[in-house]
């Protein structure tokens, strides 16, 4: 049984280069100061502005990083995404300090729309340089790993970022910030530099007789951004809504909302890549997606059950949010790669980003409008069903013959 799973975890990390392993350290450097997006509501609150007020800021990071990918991906297919992820990792990391320092609620806006541009800039240049460094026979799991690292690292650093909310939340925007910078460092000395050229030139001979078309053209990709915009408005509920109602609704305090945050990353650590690895080629992507979709819809109807101790309650729809990412989102990267080429990647990665960004803004400002107006009841049933309503939007996207086997 123990030399079963040894060898079951040793498959599933096999196959992969040396620079996705290196990429993913850098991530994981990364996102293990990632903190201030989580408890940015909760900051917020700190300061003494209404909950009504810190929605509104999270959607304003929502909205700069709208611009942000958009920026990125352009960035990306003109400069190389080499350098566009060090000057988004280096320059992010400048302004969460400066961040922490703003004071009025004006000041907050403005500097969380520019932190959250220049940051999230960084994603679509990450995904093709993924794409780069990975084989379309292992994609999927070159995606996994560094959602592996970022999520280990969201683990440490929700984890880290509960105990230093507990004692200063400024020490939050200075962790963030220094291992930003840290991490641009590192991408500069441990990834040798990819040049524009050998970013677009890897594969060349394989599609020379395929036509670069504007990802904008691709009429299904369009679909299947729409559902992503869905899904995202609902998940996006995790750094928002989720830890609000964790505090305000079940009275648990910021630490232990730290350790509930912390759940998510450690379990995908432990858990992604291999069922990932037992997933790969069973069933089509988009009945993936549909799959964790549904245990997601279940996961925010269950925050309505009154009979359960709050703890106990919200550990329970952690769980189950986490395994609902698990099955989903890994395969959301897969699908949308497949359908690019290496001369329009950035831009399909752009709109892919734009699509949670546009869903962080949409998600962020209704979300905590309709937990301040409806009470949060209300909004966990909506929540649920448009869920429910994705779920049924990636099916019939898997029907239509020409994507049936993406």
């Amino acid at each position: 049984m123990i030399s079963a799973t040894v060898n079951l975890y040793k498959n599933a990390y096999s196959g992969l280069s040396r620079r996705m392993w290196l990429l993913a350290f850098v991530m994981l450097i990364n996102r293990s100061g990632t903190m201030v997006l989580a408890f940015m509501t909760l900051y917020c609150r700190h300061k003494g502005y209404s909950t009504r007020q810190a929605g509104y800021v999270v959607a304003i990071y929502g909205l700069g990083s709208l611009v942000g990918a958009f920026l990125g991906g352009r960035i990306s297919d003109r400069f190389g995404f080499y350098y566009t992820q060090f000057f988004s990792l280096f320059c992010g990391g400048i302004l969460f300090i400066t961040l922490g320092q703003m004071n009025s609620f004006l000041s907050i806006c403005i500097c969380t729309f520019f932190l959250s541009m220049v940051n999230e800039s960084f994603r679509p240049a990450n995904a093709t340089a993924v794409a780069h460094y990975s084989t379309p026979e292992n994609r999927t799991q070159s995606f996994s790993l560094v959602r592996l690292a970022i999520n280990i690292g969201w683990g440490v650093g929700a984890a880290l970022g509960g105990l230093l909310a507990s004692i200063d939340y400024h020490l939050l925007f200075w962790v963030d910030g220094c291992t930003n910078m840290l991490a641009a460092c590192l991408l500069i000395f441990l990834l040798p530099r990819v040049t524009l050229a050998q970013q677009h030139n890897l594969h060349q001979a394989k599609k020379t007789d395929q036509k670069i078309r504007p990802a904008h053209a691709d009429k299904l990709f369009m679909y299947f951004i729409g559902l992503q915009v869905l899904f995202a408005f609902c998940f996006f509920q995790l750094f928002t809504t989720i830890p609000l109602f964790f505090k305000e609704g079940l009275s648990i305090n910021e630490f232990w909302i730290g350790v509930l945050m912390s759940l998510n990353g450690v379990l995908i650590g432990i858990l992604e890549m291999v069922i990932v690895f037992k997933l790969e080629g069973r069933l089509p992507y988009l009945r993936l997606m549909a799959i964790g979709t549904i245990l997601m819809a279940l996961a925010f109807f269950m925050l309505n059950l009154p009979f359960i101790h709050g703890f106990i309650l919200a550990t329970a729809a952690m769980l189950v949010i986490t395994f609902a990412e698990m099955i989903a989102m890994p395969f959301m990267n897969s699908y949308y790669i497949a359908r690019s080429s290496e001369g329009n990647r950035g831009q399909y990665a752009a709109l892919y980003t734009m699509a949670w960004s546009m869903a962080q803004v949409i998600g962020s400002a209704l979300g905590t409008q309709v937990a301040y107006l409806a009470g949060f009841s209300n909004l966990w049933w909506m929540i649920g069903a448009i869920c429910l309503l994705t779920a049924l939007g990636y099916q019939r996207l898997y029907k239509l013959p020409v994507d049936r086997y993406l």
